[in-house]
């Protein structure tokens, strides 16, 4: 498949993350949907990647405790960016979430030892003008915005810790990272229970119901699986820095847009003109710290 095409479909399918999540409402805790979306995307990756790979899955014996680490940080991830998908518009979700490339520089110059530059402080400046104009802190989505910036922060974790094992680029080591992640997110089925299933969901203006759990399968597949196959498939054609920038302007776009389309979410003017400034100020320090390093991806995949 061509490169555009590919990274408008991984595009469309991660943009997809906060619909499928709130199309299946109430009817499954979002824990266990988690779960779900994990195992269903394991479950795709297990068949999709050897052949975008042509490499059969073989266990990771060198590096398994790796594997279960970013197993857990995947599985949080995930878990904490759709909990806050179902506390605030997807708008202001994918918008808080964008944080993620400055916790990325934080914990990599704390960690990996990397230096900062003057141009950051500029940078950092004009993410902070966004976050002002954003007002996270107002209204009733308060905590729901919390909760988004919490998991950049996460995300920022996540990342700063494969770039440490020399694992920025995802490859068939994050099948049994999903695998373990759902493993990990399995007891949500005793804890909280599997939710109502079953369950059909009425949609009058398509004139028809619909199961719950097709929601559950789109969450792992569409927006989980596929786009890890995706993204697996375009770097191996553009570096993954490229493929960086274009995901962290036009997918929180496109997720808004999707927002505003399925739902009626309008965001308020602020969120509009802070959001704006916090996606530019995220795709100029994601460029800065790209330069120069050619195979590390400080922003990688927003995936569900």
């Amino acid at each position: 498949m061509h490169t555009i095409p590919l990274l408008i479909l991984i595009t469309l399918s991660e943009a997809t993350i906060g619909v499928f999540v709130k199309l299946t409402g109430d009817a499954i805790p979002i824990q266990t949907l988690t779960f779900y979306a994990l195992a269903f995307a394991a479950a795709f990756l297990a068949v999709a990647l050897p052949f975008a790979t042509d490499r059969p899955h073989r266990f990771p014996r060198g590096n398994l405790k790796d594997t279960v680490i970013i197993g857990a940080l995947v599985a949080l991830q995930i878990s904490v960016f759709n909990y806050a998908m179902t506390l605030v518009p997807i708008a202001n979700a994918v918008v808080f979430w964008s944080v993620a490339p400055f916790f990325v520089f934080i914990f990599s110059a704390l960690f990996l030892g990397e230096p900062a530059k003057k141009s950051y402080i500029l940078i950092f400046g004009l993410a902070l003008a966004g976050i002002v104009l954003a007002k996270p802190l107002e209204g009733g989505n308060w905590f729901g915005n919390l909760v988004a910036l919490g998991d950049g922060a996460i995300y920022a974790a996540m990342v700063t810790y494969m770039r440490h094992e020399g694992r920025e680029e995802p490859g068939n080591d994050i099948f049994w990272s999903m695998a373990a992640g759902a493993v990990l997110l399995s007891p949500s089925l005793i804890l909280v229970g599997p939710g109502d299933i079953g369950a059909l969901v009425a949609y009058p203006s398509l004139g028809l119901s619909l199961p719950v759990m097709l929601w559950a399968v789109c969450l792992g597949v569409v927006s989980t699986g596929f786009a890890y196959f995706g993204i697996s498939l375009v770097l191996k054609q553009i570096n993954a820095n490229v493929y960086a920038l274009v995901d962290i302007i036009v997918s929180p776009v496109v997720a808004a847009t999707l927002g505003y389309l399925v739902f009626a979410e309008v965001p308020a003017r602020g969120m509009i003109m802070g959001g704006g400034l916090l996606l530019l100020s995220g795709f100029l320090l994601t460029r800065d710290m790209s330069r120069g390093k050619e195979n590390a991806a400080v922003h990688p995949c927003q995936c569900a």
